[in-house]
């Protein structure tokens, strides 16, 4: 079976997933999209409420902006894959607003096979979490971005890959000062930029990104 049958099975599994109770009040389930099999492969939090609505990953304002970082850096979004850690859109009511909720452990835990399915389908060299919840996702621990972004590392749990973290467009997006924006903004495009850059030195030794002590692995 080919990766792009691979994934659209996958796909039409995940549509009747109730692993957790997400699927109750989201429109319906938003899976993964892009090049399959991919050099790159980006995993964001969750849908937004645009791309639950739409059905696709990465459609909404933060698609957009992460669009530009990503032209910007050499990378062309045709050429990645793009999902999110957990494919339903978790969200509370404020007014007529679908305000976002971040997903908890075990709704990150219950996506976790579709995650993995991915990873193993999409067979990227270079897998990119966009902010904590992915990082956490794909290491199985706790991640702090301003310590990591920057570096392309070989990580554990992931020993055929190598893996880099970066904020997620949606936060650089809520920066309200102009200039930090402007900052936070030329982070992203810079950190994917390090990852274009180790895509076209394949001979490049990256550093191992050591698990923080008592941190359990990641589920298959």
């Amino acid at each position: 079976m080919s990766s792009t049958e691979s994934i659209s099975r996958l796909r039409a599994e995940a549509e009747g997933c109730r692993a957790c109770p997400l699927w109750r009040h989201a429109t319906q389930t938003v899976f993964g999209e892009g090049q399959a099999p991919a050099a790159v492969m980006l995993v964001g939090e969750q849908p937004g409420n645009e791309e639950d609505r739409q059905g696709h990953p990465f459609v909404g304002p933060a698609g957009a902006l992460l669009e530009r970082a990503l032209e910007q850096a050499g990378i062309a979004r045709d050429q990645v894959y793009v999902t999110n850690a957990v494919k339903h859109f978790k969200w509370e009511p404020r007014g007529k607003r679908r305000i976002h909720k971040t997903p908890a452990q075990r709704e990150i835990d219950a996506c976790n096979r579709w995650l993995s399915a991915e990873i193993a389908s999409v067979m990227p060299k270079l897998i990119v979490c966009l902010g904590t919840t992915a990082g956490r996702a794909v290491l199985g621990h706790a991640v702090r971005i301003a310590t990591l972004r920057g570096t392309v590392y070989t990580a554990p749990e992931h020993p055929e890959r190598q893996v880099a973290v970066t904020y997620h467009p949606a936060y650089v997006l809520r920066q309200r000062d102009q200039d930090r924006f402007a900052e936070a903004y030329h982070e992203l495009v810079s950190d994917l930029s390090a990852v274009a850059r180790t895509l076209n030195e394949p001979s490049r030794r990256a550093p191992v990104l050591q698990r923080p002590a008592g941190a359990q692995r990641p589920s298959a």
